[in-house]
Parts: C-alpha cells; structure tokens; sequence
C-alpha cells in the first residue's frame, strides 16, 4: 500500500434514525403480515385481493430488498495522505477524491439538514453539495472554483484534525 493510500482516519456511518427505520418497517411488517396471511394461511382481503404472484413480488420488493437496502447504505470518510476520500454506497462504485490542494479552506460547523440541503444523503442545496446520514455537524469545505461541499461526521472535529496533520506531511 502506498503512502498516498494509506488511511490516517476513517469514519463510516449508517441511517441509524428510529423515525427513519420506523418509515421503513411499517410498510415491510404490513407487506410480511398480508404475505403471510394470504399465501400460508390462504386468506384474502377485501374483493380484489392481489394475486399471489403479486403478493410475492411486493414480499420481495418491500419485505425484503427495502429493508437490505436502507442496510445497505452508508458513508465512509476517509482522510489520507493525499486527500480526504467519501464514498456513500451503495451510490458511489469508488471512493471521492477531494485533493487538499482543492481545498481554500475547512472548518467543523452545526448545520441544518432539512433547512440548507433538503435532508440526509447525497444532497444539493443553496449552499452547495452535502454528504450526510445523521446528526448536525460537519466538515464544509470550500473549493477551488467557488464549490461547497459540506460532510457530515459525528467526529467533526477529529476528522479536520487528522486533515491537518495529513497536509503538514502531504505538502
């Protein structure tokens, strides 16, 4: 592994919200439940009750792949050598190189996500580009060519830390 490579700190986080889970299990429990009821016990619901084939497709639809996938999903930050690298998957293939030369300048801050990015996740608001999964702190960054970007972190203050002890070395 390469100096340029190796990772100085790493902070991965998912969607740990309980409203955020709970949006998602009452549809996955009301999906389990109606599966169960019509295809091992047989029963229908209402007139038109769904076919099975149907009621199988929403089983592995909302049952099952919703609930992997909200799993699934997270950021990871990573300070190197040569820059500080995200990756939110499963949207990102690799991770995102943002060089500190890029970088005019840094700083930990509180900020709102509903209000200034329109909520949680890769987002795009009036006051630039935003990763973020939880909480209200963060890392913005402005870079060369007049772009924001802000990251969140439950660590903000660790992160920028370990920035700067990378670029004293890096440059």
């Amino acid at each position: 592994m390469s100096s340029e490579s190796t990772v100085l700190f790493r902070e991965m986080q998912r969607f740990d919200q309980w409203w955020l889970w709970l949006l998602v299990l009452i549809p996955t429990s009301m999906v389990w439940y109606g599966a169960i009821q019509q295809l091992i016990f047989g029963k229908d619901f209402g007139e038109n009750p769904a076919s099975d084939t149907g009621v199988s497709v929403l089983l592995v639809l909302f049952g099952i792949l919703l609930p992997l996938f909200m799993y699934s999903l997270k950021l990871i930050t990573e300070v190197r050598q040569d820059g500080l690298y995200v990756r939110f998957y499963p949207f990102h293939f690799s991770y995102r190189r943002y060089p500190y030369e890029s970088m005019i300048s840094y700083k930990v801050r509180v900020y709102s996500p509903l209000k200034e990015y329109g909520g949680w996740g890769i987002r795009y608001g009036h006051k630039g580009m935003a990763y973020n999964v939880s909480g209200d702190r963060g890392v913005q960054l402005e870079l060369k060519g007049g772009k924001n970007l802000l990251i969140g972190s439950q660590y903000p203050e660790e992160l920028v830390r370990h920035m700067q002890s990378a670029m004293k070395t890096y440059r």
